[in-house]
């Protein structure tokens, strides 16, 4: 597996990755979040989208998963602080799922707000997201529930951080 940054070519199998990693959460094909999460266009544009191939010589590789990275000034950061990393939409494709996608783009997360000199990063999720909060917490998250917040009515955001010492 390569992890690199996401190029034309991969993000129409980006969008229906994270689409698809989403589902079980979103409200069915009608839900309005559902066009976001397939929007991979705007997340590469206005912040830096990452994606986890298969290591293919022979092409560009299987889109395995991905996460947007927000830096400072971008639209897509919702909660971090000055000296913070912050990143959103970590996805799986559900047929590679359990095989440490996920917890290699933590990983690539980590290292490259390490390498940008941040003091600590930051992500939220939804309160039913219990499989991503373990991978989280395997990698030294922790609560912050004084970051919790509704981006719209009826959906309840959690906060999570680390700081890149170990812990928030």
């Amino acid at each position: 597996m390569l992890i690199r940054p996401a190029a034309p070519a991969d993000l129409a199998a980006v969008g229906e990755v994270t689409a698809a990693a989403y589902a079980p959460f979103t409200l069915g094909p009608d839900d309005p979040y559902v066009a976001r999460l397939r929007d991979a266009a705007s997340r590469a544009e206005q912040a830096e989208l990452w994606v986890a191939v298969t290591d293919d010589p022979h092409g560009p590789g299987e889109v395995l998963g991905s996460v947007t990275t927000c830096p400072p000034g971008s639209p897509w950061r919702e909660i971090a602080e000055s000296g913070e990393g912050e990143f959103r939409m970590l996805s799986v494709a559900p047929g590679a799922q359990g095989q440490g996608v996920g917890s290699a783009l933590v990983e690539h997360v980590l290292d490259h707000y390490r390498r940008d000199g941040a003091r600590a990063v930051v992500m939220s999720s939804l309160v039913e997201m219990t499989a991503a909060h373990r991978l989280y917490a395997r990698h030294g998250f922790n609560r912050l529930p004084e970051r919790d917040w509704s981006p719209v009515p009826d959906v309840h955001l959690i906060a999570f951080g680390t700081t890149l010492g170990g812990t928030a």
